[in-house]
């Protein structure tokens, strides 16, 4: 059984140190929690694997402009 802390008892110092603990656990959790999602669409995303030529709506068209 994990021993009981009094928060009251510790330090500003300690707080601080348990403080980034938790958030250097939790930012590890959440960064293993991203990359799993990005991996596993990594079929479907555009940013990933980039827009097929022929499919891109922003490609330069050649030639120039007409004004009819």
């Amino acid at each position: 059984m994990p021993a009981v802390i009094n928060m009251d008892e510790l330090t500003d110092v300690d707080k601080a140190k348990m403080s980034n603990h938790y958030f250097v656990r939790q930012t590890s959790k959440c960064c293993t929690e991203f990359m799993e999602a990005v991996q596993a669409g990594v079929e479907e995303d555009t940013l990933v694997k980039g827009i097929a030529e022929d499919k891109n709506p922003f490609k330069e068209l050649k030639g120039g402009c007409v004004v009819c």
